[in-house]
């Protein structure tokens, strides 16, 4: 993703820095990780206009991925490494995120 995108990630149905390819994936993305599960026809018809079966595989192979990750580090309070933490306060503090119990204290390892 470019700067713009990641600026304007909350705003992806409308912006312009998203292509219709990026917003199906991103529609699919949300439903696929809602519980329960929010994937309709709707949206599984506009993603096969602009990915084929194999790249929805793969879609949706990342979505699984990081549901499993972010249960995986909510489970275990991990701690946002540095990089990653300075890039959601950059582009995600201004819509209400917070690290929560996943910021560096003095006693994170």
């Amino acid at each position: 993703a470019h700067s713009e995108q990641l600026a304007n990630i909350c705003q992806y149905s409308t912006h312009p820095a998203f292509s219709p390819a990026e917003r199906a994936a991103l529609d699919f993305a949300l439903a696929a990780s809602t519980v329960p599960n929010a994937v309709n026809s709707s949206i599984i018809e506009n993603l096969h206009q602009h990915w084929d079966d194999g790249e929805i595989v793969e879609i949706l192979g990342v979505i699984s991925y990081f549901g499993f990750l972010n249960r995986w580090h909510d489970s275990m309070g991990t701690t946002i490494e540095s990089g990653a933490l300075s890039a959601a306060e950059k582009h995600l503090a201004k819509h209400g995120w917070t690290p929560g119990k996943h910021a560096q204290t003095e006693h994170s390892s």
